[in-house]
């Protein structure tokens, strides 16, 4: 893409993610100015802990965060403190605070200048009733009365907020109801069951598979609700908001003209009835002889003062008014059915008698329930809509059914709902199976198909299918049942011995319900599946835990149905238990990061990829970041760099010989600079899943293969990646069509244009890092082998942040003598300097042999922990890749095996030229960590490393080749991140 191309709209992509809810509440009460005495403040609350207090209140409805209460006892302090701009959003205020009244309080907050709504908390009606009759209250906002219930804040908040925001907020669809009430006592009582009722149960119908953080903004769409104590100011209300109202809560008796009139509610209901007749009402009385006048005007009674009123508010919001099931009833009333949600609600309109629709359809009430589940645009498109716009009830039917079902699949684009083999798609989509958090990978494919659907990627391309795959997500709280159901968790945490706590987990039950749900799933999907981690700690910039937990390759080919089901609940507990493994104990002891605050949530995703003779893979897979660590001329970091390899992904994660591209650049190979290069680089083996029945065995690593590339030429697969070398003529040509060695260069696709990777590649980094405003990383694999007519599919596997740059230290590495220098490398990952280092891990490159590179593994993983357990940082240096799988290729750690390392230097071999390993785990890891990573190829001209003197200094342990050096004084190590180069000084003796 040109540079000053966007893949979509900022202000598209950002609005659309929650719905335009950001744009709600924008007035809230966040600082509350409390004037009242010490006195009257203890009686709120016993032990005076009234901030904590309103706290717990407003976690109760789901609230995050409470207004801070700033307490005072004089008006004079009050006055002082309100002076101070944009301090605070409400003043409450007591009757009397000795030195003023709370008119006076007012008054003089006006004179000054203070344009903050001012309410009266009283705390005994007959004295506010004396207060209210002796002055002048108009400067007062609202009067509210103490009853011993600290609700009553919340509601004063909640009322002054929906006051501020109601103008605004209806313009975006939020509906209102509309409660009327004159008599402070009573409102003071029923405003906080009102505000409780209708948050509580707006939390809960907030819609199908959002998660936490949707739920939250959603709650700003709840309805607001207005209070009116007489006739003119309620219909002042209703004619301001007539389209808007949800719902009306009308007292019978209150004012009308200034007299107070026995009469007032039901005039104003039937007024309202009038102008609008789908509107619910519920009338309130402290006289039962009154539910009569509401049943004369279909309203539903509430009996001020009996005992089950709360019960009976609970049963109207539900029935009356929307905040609950969809309840389709007959035009007698008689109840039919009910619906919980969307889905429901349209399975139930496919087969419900069509009166029932009109019924409903008539009275506005699928637009009305809609409303106050904050789904705006499909109740505003209902709402225009009259049912004598159809020729039938039938084209009604037919409309209703197809606008609520593709809207609820729209808005579930990209969020993970709840598993339903009824609407679940397995072509595309992903469902979760069970509570709690997804967990990083989870999270990271959700936005991925969030990405693809917004920068329509897709209609770039035609020909390819651009999708992620579909899977389901065991959510953490399965995670955390199968623990507790099995007693799991304490031994868990302490086991050391990995077989006995895999074989306790393998013994262990699965919970029932999710196993029935999982083999729902397998009946829907016959493709090979991997089953993958997704811990809470993975994919997160800050937190490098790439490929510390299990993933498993299941052939899910099995003919016996329980038998693929087992197999698969056989993977996830694997998943699970590493988890706990030495490995990843050892990990976490090199990270801050507590292991009891752990969980696991697991992907189970269909493979991309086809069945070639016997086993199953992709034409190819890959890693791609959007920074390149290391650039070489014309290459620039910020045009990030590609790593790709045939068949499956491990060849690359694993660091095995792969190709490596800028998108930018895809002609420059720097592996490829040469023919010697392009024999010693190039990819000659790939990895593939062995398919075919294995009976009851488990679903073990042990089904992947490693397989020669004339397997891949064979079926046809190789031919668009490969070259041949021609010893005759020591040349490398495009293509398989003649005799010779066959490499893997990808030379048909990044020459000859076969396959749009760089550009799809490009595209998905730049939306990427437009999404989650950081240099990103995303795996990917790709099928070309599909039959003519059908589309080629790139599979969009996985989406991270990448770590964020810490060049934050301007640093000069300036003029220093060779002779001063341990190292020096112009291929540095990290920036900063450390001097408080005196210890390194030196492999002897001397005595060093490639055969028994396993064995030097195991001695620097003994010294790692020896200095981690002493809190000794040190600095690791040795020959060729760190952490390469290929023992041929260097030394085959894993992470936790160096994890004590601040700095690691990495030289190549006489005859192989060390690159960076991009794209693996390793990386990823060194990459999050900050670790120091120093690449030298000193045959090349590539910096250097003293290996005469270091092999010179006494050692203070040796374990064959591997020798552990302890200095008397710090060395200094240096890293300019922007540059790229790096130096490790010698040590200083001090004066």
């Amino acid at each position: 893409m040109s540079s000053n191309s966007t893949p979509f709209d900022h202000a598209e992509w950002h609005g659309s993610g929650a719905g335009g809810f950001q744009e709600l509440m924008r007035e809230q009460v966040r600082n509350v100015l409390f004037v009242s005495s010490f006195y009257e403040s203890f009686i709120m609350a016993e032990d005076g802990q009234l901030n904590e207090l309103l706290l717990t209140k407003f976690l109760d409805v789901n609230l995050s965060q409470a207004p801070r209460l700033t307490h005072v006892s004089s008006g004079a302090e009050a006055l002082e403190l309100a002076r101070e701009p944009n301090r605070f959003d409400l003043i409450l205020t007591s009757l009397d605070m000795g030195d003023m009244h709370a008119v006076a309080l007012a008054q003089k907050a006006r004179e000054a200048g203070v344009d903050l709504p001012i309410c009266l908390l009283a705390y005994d009606y007959r004295e506010l009733k004396d207060f209210r009759a002796r002055h002048d209250t108009r400067e007062i906002d609202r009067s509210f009365l103490w009853q011993g219930d600290v609700r009553i804040l919340l509601a004063i908040v909640k009322y002054v907020e929906d006051k501020l925001n109601v103008e605004h907020d209806v313009r975006a669809g939020v509906p209102v109801v509309l409660v009327v009430e004159d008599n402070v006592r009573y409102y003071s009582s029923f405003l906080p069951v009102i505000y409780t009722e209708v948050m509580k149960h707006s939390q809960q119908v907030m819609g199908e598979g959002l998660n936490l953080s949707q739920k939250l903004l959603r709650m700003r769409a709840r309805p607001k609700i207005l209070l009116a104590s007489s006739y003119e100011e309620a219909w002042r209300y209703f004619t301001r908001f007539q389209e808007d109202v949800l719902g009306v809560f009308s007292d019978i008796e209150f004012p009308r003209d200034g007299v107070l009139d026995p009469n007032a509610g039901t005039l104003l209901a039937a007024r309202i009835r009038e102008a609008r007749p789908d509107v619910p009402i519920a009338l309130q009385s402290s006289y039962p002889e009154n539910e009569k006048q509401a049943r004369d005007i279909d309203a539903a009674f509430l009996l001020k003062g009996s005992p089950d009123m709360l019960a009976r508010l609970r049963e109207i919001l539900v029935d009356r008014f929307f905040f609950g099931d969809f309840v389709l009833r007959l035009p007698t009333g008689e109840e039919l059915d009910r619906a919980h949600n969307l889905k429901e609600l349209v399975e139930k309109l496919r087969t419900v008698p069509a009166e029932s629709i009109a019924y409903h359809g008539a009275r506005n009430d699928f637009s009305s329930w809609l409303r106050a589940r904050a789904e705006f645009e499909p109740a505003a498109t209902l709402r225009r809509r009259k049912i004598t716009d159809f020729s039938s009830l039938e084209h009604v039917r037919r409309d209703l059914v197809r606008d609520i079902d593709e809207y609820r699949r729209e808005r579930n684009r990209g969020t993970v709902a709840d598993f339903d083999p009824s609407t679940f798609d397995p072509t595309v989509g992903i469902a979760r199976i069970g509570g709690g958090s997804l967990g990083g990978k989870a999270r990271g494919l959700a936005f991925a198909i969030r990405l693809l659907d917004r920068s329509r990627i897709a209609d770039r391309f035609p020909g390819i299918r651009i999708t992620v795959p579909p899977a389901v997500v065991l959510g953490t709280e399965v995670f955390e049942e199968f623990l507790e159901s099995n007693d799991l968790r304490e031994v868990s945490l302490r086991a050391e011995d990995d077989e006995l706590l895999m074989r306790r987990f393998r013994e262990a039950a699965f919970p029932s319900e999710y196993r029935r749900q999982l083999a729902q799933f397998l009946e829907m999907m016959r493709s090979p599946l991997a089953v993958r981690s997704s811990s809470l700690l993975e994919d997160s910039p800050h937190q490098p835990f790439a490929g510390i937990f299990e993933t498993l390759m299941l052939p899910n080919d099995h003919p016996d149905p329980e038998v693929r089901l087992e197999q698969l609940v056989e993977a996830i507990r694997r998943v699970y238990a590493s988890t706990f493994s030495q490995h990843t104990k050892a990990f976490l002891r090199a990270t801050p990061y507590r292991l009891e605050e752990e969980q696991m949530a697991v992907v189970i995703q269909k493979m991309v990829g086809r069945r070639h003779g016997t086993y199953f893979y992709p034409d190819f897979a890959g890693v791609a970041r959007s920074y390149n660590f290391y650039p070489t001329p014309p290459l620039q970091s910020e045009e990030g760099i590609v790593a790709v390899a045939l068949g499956l992904g491990r060849t690359v994660v694993n660091g095995e010989p792969c190709l490596r591209f800028s998108p930018a650049h895809p002609r420059h190979i720097v592996e490829f600079s040469s023919v010697a290069d392009m024999l010693k680089n190039a990819q000659r083996e790939f990895w593939a899943l062995q398919l075919g029945d294995n009976g009851h065995a488990a679903p073990l690593r042990d089904r992947l293969a490693r397989l020669p590339l004339d397997e891949a030429e064979a079926r046809g697969v190789l031919g668009p990646l490969g070259s041949t070398y021609s010893p005759e003529n020591d040349a490398v040509y495009d293509g398989v069509a003649r005799p010779g060695i066959r490499l893997v260069t990808f030379a048909p696709i990044l020459k000859n244009g076969l396959f749009p990777l760089p550009e799809i590649v490009a595209e998905l980094l730049e939306i990427g890092g437009i999404g989650t405003s950081s240099p990103v990383e995303i795996e990917f694999a790709v099928d070309l082998s599909a039959p003519e007519g059908e589309p080629k599919e790139f599979g969009f596997l996985q989406l991270r942040p990448l770590a964020p740059s810490r060049e934050l230290e301007d640093l000069e590495i300036g003029d220093v003598s060779r002779d001063q220098l341990v190292c020096e490398s112009p291929w540095v990952l990290g920036n900063g300097r450390m001097e408080n280092v005196r210890d390194v891990i030196l492999v002897d490159p001397d005595c060093f042999d490639r055969a028994h590179s396993r064995d030097t593994a195991r001695a620097v993983s003994r010294m790692n922990a020896r200095l981690v357990a002493r809190g000794l940082p040190y600095v690791l240096v040795g020959v060729g890749r760190w952490g390469s799988s290929h023992p041929e290729l260097g030394i085959p750690v894993n992470w936790e095996d160096i994890s004590g390392a601040v700095a690691i230097v990495e030289a190549g071999f006489r005859d192989i030229r060390v690159t960076p390993s991009q794209g693996t785990h390793f990386f990823q890891n060194l990459a999050s960590c900050n670790v120091g990573y120093f690449t030298v190829n000193e045959d090349r001209g590539e910096g250097f490393v003293a290996w005469r003197w270091l092999v010179d200094q006494p050692a203070e342990q040796s374990n064959g080749c591997v020798r552990h050096l302890q200095f008397p004084d710090p060395i200094e190590i240096i890293m300019v991140g922007q540059e790229h180069r790096g130096i490790i000084r010698k040590p200083a003796p001090g004066p």
